[in-house]
């Protein structure tokens, strides 16, 4: 992938070259004056539009960007201050520098010169393509002709020119802005507009590896914790997911579809109200426990949740209870389609119902929910939901810095942000959730026989 980038990279730059080799002088001018070849071959209003926004990108750049650049470096010198008004008896609040808005116009700046950049290139490129179709005696498209050629030969273009601008502007530069957060100190202490926050380097990083034995005893307990989760809750609920699935299509068993309705109504029932009320259920002094102790099976409570690894135990039994029922379904409808030529040759044969589900049933099973599986693991390392309503991340240790002993990485990122003000710790943990799950879903997906074999399976 970075081969092909750097490749794509020195094919553009092969052309802007050529377009200052082979070029005229209306061409060689277009790399001064935008536009310029266009307007010496009768395209004026495409010229324009070059022209204008290289007037508008330089104005901006002598106005705003150079500045926006430049606080880039430091995110600020001059904190907000207070004075005493001897006159009118009052402290007076004179603003300084604000380092989070400088780190977010110092991102959308480089945005804006990149932008600038592609467009200049396809100046060059366009003017140069003029020059050529002069040359062999075709004539340039007019403003009209060049309408109608956006909205047919090239209507792709046209229609997702909007979208991508959009993606750029919402998502992969408050991407990269999140990202950045983790190379400062921004915390509770470096709060702006009040106070300025500057860049720290690796520090945080190193903080959750190895400098601070707090945090990063949290971080790798934390890490542990979540993978040890994704792989029980993941395998768990589609093991069991696709016994149920096969109990219920087992031929004899009647009334299937009331069997059916009964495991999914827990999917009618929004997850985050059975969430809510299975920890209230499974408090030291819920309904549970009252039972318990009336009937004589507890003295006091049983810590379904206020022990750690029995708060451990308990959310992956409860996750089963919700998440069971996707499996069961999505099972079913793959069962039913699995060639009943196959098991009535398996039985000529000579195979009994274990050799059947292990050569027919499960790869078959594992070959068409391979993707499946994998999103079903990214979204446990990620799933928030059901740690923190069902426990909150509890029971709370001395020994984790700001997490309980069932917080995932992303419950603690979570708290790290709302509870500590921490953006800056909370920004590293992002990052390394981004590559864990990126790690995974790369690697196994390339591993799984959906990937390899997608037109060899029968």
């Amino acid at each position: 992938m970075v081969k092909k980038a750097l490749t794509s990279i020195h094919d553009l730059f092969n052309k802007y070259i050529m377009c200052f080799i082979k070029g005229d002088l209306s061409t060689r001018l277009s790399g001064l004056i935008m536009g310029f070849g266009m307007f010496t071959r009768g395209q004026i209003i495409k010229g324009l539009a070059y022209l204008f926004f290289q007037i508008t990108f330089i104005l901006f750049m002598i106005i705003r960007g150079l500045d926006y650049i430049i606080g880039l470096q430091t995110l600020g010198t001059v904190g907000q201050t207070r004075i005493f008004d001897e006159v009118r008896g009052i402290y007076v609040v004179y603003p300084g520098d604000n380092s989070m808005l400088m780190l977010l116009f110092g991102v959308a700046t480089i945005f804006v010169v990149i932008s600038f950049f592609l467009v200049y290139l396809s100046n060059l490129k366009t003017c140069y393509a003029n020059q050529v179709s002069i040359n062999n005696g075709i004539r340039p498209r007019n403003f009209r002709q060049e309408i109608d050629f956006y909205l047919n030969e090239k209507y792709h273009v046209t229609i997702l020119t909007i979208p991508v601008i959009g993606t750029f502007m919402f998502t992969i530069l408050p991407l990269i802005f999140m990202i950045l957060i983790a190379f400062t100190n921004f915390d509770k202490n470096h709060q702006p507009p009040g106070n300025l926050f500057t860049w720290v380097g690796f520090n945080n990083f190193k903080d959750a590896l190895w400098n601070d034995p707090l945090k990063s005893t949290t971080f790798f307990g934390l890490l542990i914790w979540t993978l040890v989760w994704a792989v029980l809750a993941t395998a768990l609920n589609y093991i069991l997911g696709m016994i149920l699935a096969l109990m219920i299509n087992k031929k004899g068993i009647k009334l299937k579809k009331f069997w059916r309705t009964i495991f999914v109504i827990t999917i009618a029932v929004p997850q985050f109200v059975s969430l809510l009320l299975m920890s209230q259920l499974l408090a030291d002094q819920g309904t549970l426990n009252v039972i318990l102790r009336q009937l004589g099976f507890v003295k006091d409570f049983f810590p379904f949740l206020s022990n750690g690894d029995v708060a451990k135990f308990t959310v992956i039994i409860v996750n089963l209870w919700v998440g069971v029922p996707y499996s069961m379904l999505i099972t079913s409808g793959i069962l039913m389609n699995i060639p009943v030529d196959l098991y009535e040759s398996a039985k000529i044969d000579g195979a009994n119902a274990r050799v059947q589900f292990m050569k027919i049933t499960l790869p078959y099973m594992l070959f068409v929910t391979g993707p499946y599986l994998i999103t079903q693991f990214i979204g446990n390392i990620n799933n928030f939901n059901v740690i923190y309503l069902l426990t909150g991340g509890g029971p709370l240790t001395l020994n984790y810095y700001q997490a309980g002993k069932t917080d995932l990485l992303v419950t603690w990122l979570y708290k790290l942000t709302v509870n500590e003000q921490n953006y800056s710790l909370a920004s590293t943990i992002g990052i390394f959730i981004f590559l864990l799950s990126a790690f995974f879903s790369l690697l196994v997906y390339n591993k799984t026989s959906s990937a390899k074999k997608e037109d060899e399976f029968q």
